[in-house]
């Protein structure tokens, strides 16, 4: 298990001192197989922090989420918001707001009476809620569309009135589970980017849940990456794609190229192919190594110095052409190169040699699972 302290609260104005505005500790959860859907997670949030929750299905994210929101009851462990234990509170009471994957709007009620569903629940004034689907429909873009019902919105408007409603009730931290996973990706990024910037306006702390990694590195302070109703790694988006504590990370996050081999001066030797990197002090000769190196840490050439190979596909994606290239010591490379440089390099079959860039490799930990 790995705590997942969160930033000191000196780095984060609001904060009570003391704790976090929401604290997991050791939550347990399982559903009667020997394996634990959520296995002793502990998780930190300082207020006002966007946390994505990055994993495959099955992973214990949604499971996770869903104990935070209360719908779920853990098996053990701990949930606290603002240093009160809310463990065993009902949902209503948690002021917590949860948006669905399927946003779960009621069909047969307007925009407006979606979003002040929970106000009317708790009794306000006409004139309240009036005033509050008001404020929260210009919010989302919404207040020209608030006698519509659902099925006459596209999807994305369906999304914007299931975000306005979870923040009716003036919730201290946001919940949402894949709630873009049914939009065209043209509509997530736009979408992604009026959440993210309604939460800082609303300085509301959230946890996200996507399978999505773009997503996940685009939206987020942190991203805890979960494997197996456990928590890998959590980090900052640059830190978990740069610096990755362990081989699932590596190959989930991105696409990675694995060297393993025995340490030597000024690098791996990986069965022939001498890769450059900056290896710690300690490392001894001979020690077995293993890193990643991102294609784009990989520079092409047609000649020179380097791992010689030959290109065997490319794949144009814009900015950069993405070639697989195979050396010549039978090891197949995946390396990117921009793509006003890459029609200089011929088609199938050419010549060019690769030159990793020592400084990017990331070294990986020994002895982990695979």
């Amino acid at each position: 298990m790995i705590e997942l302290a969160a930033p000191p609260a000196s780095e984060r104005p609001g904060v009570a001192a003391g704790w976090p505005h929401l604290a997991v500790r050791d939550v347990v959860k399982s559903y009667g197989g020997p394996a634990r859907a959520v296995d002793g997670v502990a998780l930190d949030l300082a207020k006002g922090e966007f946390v994505t929750l990055l994993g495959d299905s099955g992973c214990g994210k949604t499971t996770l989420l869903r104990i935070i929101a209360g719908f779920v009851r853990p098996d053990g462990g701990q949930i606290s918001r603002s240093g009160e234990d809310v463990t065993e509170m009902a949902p209503a009471r948690r002021r917590m707001g949860f948006v669905f994957q399927s946003y779960a709007l009621f069909p047969t009620k307007t925009v407006a009476d979606n979003i002040g569903f929970a106000l009317a629940i708790a009794g306000r004034s006409r004139a309240e809620r009036e005033r509050r689907i008001a404020d929260l429909a210009r919010l989302v873009e919404m207040e020209r569309l608030l006698e519509r019902y659902p099925h006459e919105l596209s999807g994305g408007q369906q999304q914007r009135v299931a975000l306005a409603r979870a923040l009716a009730s003036d919730p201290e931290v946001l919940l949402l589970d894949e709630p873009m996973s049914a939009l065209d990706a043209r509509i997530r990024v736009k979408l992604r980017n009026e959440l993210r910037a309604i939460v800082d306006r609303l300085g509301i702390t959230t946890l996200y849940v996507t399978h999505d990694q773009e997503e996940a590195l685009a939206l987020s302070d942190r991203v805890a990456v979960m494997r197996d109703g456990r928590v890998e790694q959590i980090g900052s988006p640059a830190e978990i794609y740069h610096r990755p504590a362990s081989r699932f990370v590596a190959s989930f996050i991105g696409t990675s190229n694995l060297v393993e081999g025995h340490a030597v001066e000024g690098g791996v030797d990986a069965y022939g192919d001498i890769w450059p990197m900056l290896l710690p002090p300690e490392a001894r000769p001979g020690e077995l190594v293993a890193a990643i190196y991102r294609p784009e840490h990989i520079a092409v050439a047609p000649d020179g110095p380097g791992l010689a190979g030959r290109i065997a596909g490319s794949a144009f994606l814009g900015a950069v052409v993405r070639l697989t290239v195979t050396l010549d010591s039978g090891r197949t490379v995946i390396a990117d190169c921009p793509s006003h440089q890459a029609e200089l390099l011929g088609g199938r079959g050419a010549p060019v040699v690769l030159r990793p860039d020592a400084r990017r490799a990331a070294l990986l930990p020994s002895g982990e699972r695979s």
